[in-house]
């Protein structure tokens, strides 16, 4: 089968673009013929297909690029002649590739599959939270007009109004029209989109894979300290896990970075904390790290659509304390490979804290149970049903 990926990065960003190379590499060991279309951006990774890219976008671009520019259909269209795809496989491709691709291919005869990595298709703001902080649901019932009010995009009311702007031309029905199949990582997305107004005969839950490979390890055995692993913003919670953390004895290793930083060595300072700010690692370094934690803790108050590092965590034999929002809930079984807390409750957050700490976990098991549920080869087998329209 000939297999068109698309995403408007092409290296290792965040979970889209990893979750769109992995795929790439697991299409490939099975022959497929892969071909990929992103922006063409300084951090990519080498290809022969760049050469299709749209170049990078500048601020200008940002203003006409989400509507469908010329270039990406030239490109596109270019693309799409040289290689003949029987299936065009769309990620993130809002704002800078647009979901005019999605059309020119549909118009074309050429199955369309969409894996939703987050909320654009609901929200212009792709999160569903207001001014960053505040969930909120205004934009599900297909009027996009509170993003122009509480200037929602960036706090800014010119992008704001770009951002309503898309929404309204890539609005449900069209979408839905040029669509064959949506894939959801979870099944709370696939409710919201539900809500949304999508049909659900046009949406498949399908669990996220990993390569289980990079998480072989000799032995599970655990050290005495607990770990988060993630971007250092407000969305993930990471505020209210330093200041329960702060509350306790127990050692919390951080994993990440981002805005809050210097915030959060503030506040463990004040608060006189055993944390330990480790910053960005690098793969072999976060498996040592996560490996040899009693557990992982996800402390997200956004509706995390799925979260690979909690299944990380999991295929490395490390239970997570997760927060009982979006998707994070489904890939915990409690009291057997983990546990769940009310999402912003520093107060719960620290009584299960305790509670994971003083519970006896199977860390084998919960490592071959994982192993086996997000496996590559159970993943391949979906998303050929999904390819094939079965």
């Amino acid at each position: 089968m000939r297999i068109l990926l698309s995403n408007k990065f092409y290296y290792r960003r965040g979970g889209d673009c990893i979750y769109m190379l992995n795929l790439e590499q697991l299409l490939k060991e099975h022959g497929h013929d892969v071909a990929i279309f992103a922006m063409d951006y300084p951090e990519n990774i080498d290809t022969p297909w760049q050469k299709y890219f749209p170049k990078n976008m500048s601020k200008l671009m940002a203003l006409t690029r989400p509507f469908g520019s010329q270039e990406v259909k030239n490109k596109f269209n270019k693309l799409i002649d040289d290689f003949h795809p029987d299936v065009v496989h769309i990620n993130n491709i809002h704002t800078q590739l647009s979901p005019v691709i999605t059309e020119i291919a549909h118009k074309l005869g050429i199955r369309t599959v969409w894996t939703l990595h987050d909320y654009k298709l609901l929200c212009p703001r792709y999160d569903c939270l207001r001014n960053g902080k505040e969930i909120c649901e205004l934009c599900f019932n297909g009027d996009k007009t509170p993003c122009k009010v509480y200037c929602c995009m960036k706090g800014s009311r010119l992008a704001s109004l770009v951002g309503y702007k898309e929404a309204v031309k890539w609005n449900r029905e069209r979408l839905e029209k040029c669509t064959d199949l949506f894939i959801c990582p979870s099944h709370f997305m696939a409710e919201k989109m539900v809500q949304g107004g999508f049909r659900k005969d046009k949406l498949k839950v399908l669990y996220n894979f990993i390569d289980i490979e990079k998480c072989s390890k000799d032995d599970y055995i655990k050290e005495d300290y607990y770990c988060y692993v993630g971007r250092l913003s407000h969305e993930k919670g990471i505020s209210t896990l330093v200041k329960a953390a702060s509350k306790l004895p127990y050692k919390l290793k951080i994993i990440g970075a981002g805005p809050l930083l210097d915030y959060l060595k503030n506040m463990n300072r004040e608060l006189k904390g055993n944390l330990e700010f480790l910053g960005f690692k690098q793969w072999d370094e976060i498996k040592e790290l996560v490996g040899k934690a009693r557990f992982s803790v996800t402390p997200s108050e956004w509706y995390e659509v799925f979260g690979l590092v909690n299944i990380e965590a999991q295929c490395l034999g490390t239970p997570v304390l997760g927060s009982h929002i979006g998707g994070i809930p489904e890939l915990i079984d409690e009291g057997v490979n983990g546990m769940t807390f009310e999402s912003g409750n520093t107060s719960d957050l620290a009584k299960k804290i305790k509670a994971m700490y003083n519970t006896k976990f199977d860390y084998k098991a919960i490592a071959e149970i994982a192993m086996k549920r997000y496996n590559a080869e159970n993943y391949y087998n979906e998303i050929m049903k999904c390819y094939l329209g079965c």
